[in-house]
């Protein structure tokens, strides 16, 4: 487990952004991301019939519809030990490979950060 508050405020900011959407969703996943010009976007998992997306692929088209061109980071809070590859790859589209993604439990402990690679 890594120390929580060893992470730069702005990091620590998004993920304290996606545990709250998790936590007010009611949702399995939240996530946030932060775009080159340091706003942040926030979403939860879409569990439609007709459309699944998980929090951090929501929170990466939630940028590209507000017209971001980068991210610097991106956050994820979920039960899951790791991000999946289809999350990182939604990261990586936007923010290049590089672009980190720290994963958090639902306690807000980062678990890991990993690049989106």
């Amino acid at each position: 487990m890594t120390d929580s508050s060893a992470l730069d405020p702005e990091d620590r900011k998004i993920v304290t952004l996606a545990r709250s959407a998790r936590a007010r969703n009611g949702v399995p996943e939240g996530a946030a991301v932060r775009d080159e010009t340091g706003r942040t976007y926030v979403a939860g998992t879409v569990a439609l019939d007709s459309l699944k997306l998980s929090a951090l692929q929501t929170a990466v088209a939630m940028a590209v519809a507000s017209g971001a061109k980068s991210l610097e980071a991106a956050a994820v809070v979920t039960e899951s030990a790791e991000a999946s590859a289809e999350d990182r790859a939604a990261v990586r589209d936007l923010g290049g490979p590089g672009t980190p993604v720290l994963v958090a439990g639902p306690d807000g402990a980062l678990r890991v950060t990993v690049t989106a690679g």
